[in-house]
């Protein structure tokens, strides 16, 4: 158990380095993401990047399976 969360803590910070380049890729800003702008109220919705990365993420796994 403690190594699949010390796996699980890399693979988190991996992602949180790598964030700053995704959003400049366009990952985040894709038709079909879900924006709504209010006055005081903003709702983010990331529909399509969410599945882009299932699907980029299943594949990881499944090669290292």
């Amino acid at each position: 158990m403690s190594k699949v969360l010390i796996i699980l803590g890399a693979i988190l910070i991996l992602i949180g380095l790598i964030y700053p380049y995704l959003h400049s890729l366009g990952i985040g800003r894709l038709p079909g993401d879900i924006v709504i702008k209010k006055d005081n109220f903003n709702l983010y919705f990331p529909v399509t990047s969410a599945i882009i990365i299932s699907i980029l993420l299943t594949i990881v796994f499944r090669l290292f399976k």
